[in-house]
C-alpha cells in the first residue's frame, strides 16, 4: 500500500515536508557536498551538530544559495564574492577563493590577476594591494602542484 505525500512533501520523491528534521538533515548533507565541491575539497563542513552556526551556514548558504539556485554560475558567484572580499581587504579569505577558482578551472592565472586590476579602483587600492601578493602566492602554489612539486 502506497501512502500519499506528507503535507508539503512529495510522494514521487519521498521527500520530507520542508522544515521537518529529515528535511533539515538532507539540506545539511546537500550543503556539505556543495561546500566541498565549491572549495575543491580544501574546505569541508564540520560534522552536523558540532556547532549551530556551522549548521545554519551549511544549510542556508551552501544548500540554498550556492546549490539551490541556478541563475548565476559558480564562477559568477565566486567573482561577486571575490569583489566583496577585496573591498574588505580580507587576504586569507581571498586566497581560499582564488585557490578554488584556479583548481576548479573557473579562472586562469591571468584572469585572477585581472580581477584585482578591475577591483582596485572600485574597492580601493589600499584594500586590494595586499591581495596582489596573496594572488601571486596562490598562482605559484598551484603551478608547483601542477608541475608535480
Amino acid at each position: 500500500m502506497t501512502e500519499g505525500p506528507t503535507p508539503g512533501g512529495s510522494a514521487a520523491t519521498g521527500s520530507p515536508p520542508p522544515g521537518s528534521p529529515a528535511d533539515a538533515k538532507s539540506a545539511y548533507q546537500r550543503g556539505s557536498e556543495i561546500l566541498t565541491e565549491i572549495y575543491a575539497g580544501d574546505v569541508i563542513a564540520m560534522p552536523e551538530g558540532a556547532m549551530a552556526f556551522n549548521d545554519v551556514m551549511v544549510k542556508t548558504l551552501f544548500a540554498e544559495v550556492w546549490g539551490g539556485r541556478d541563475v548565476l554560475s559558480v564562477r559568477d558567484r565566486r567573482l561577486l564574492i571575490m569583489g566583496v572580499i577585496a573591498a574588505r581587504g580580507q587576504t586569507d579569505v581571498w586566497k581560499v577563493q582564488a585557490k578554488a577558482a584556479l583548481k576548479r578551472g573557473e579562472l586562469d592565472p591571468d584572469e585572477l590577476r585581472e580581477t584585482l586590476i578591475m577591483l582596485a579602483p572600485y574597492a580601493g587600492y589600499p584594500s586590494v594591494a595586499p591581495l596582489v601578493v596573496a594572488c601571486e602566492e596562490v598562482i605559484a602554489e598551484q603551478a608547483k602542484k601542477l608541475a608535480g612539486g
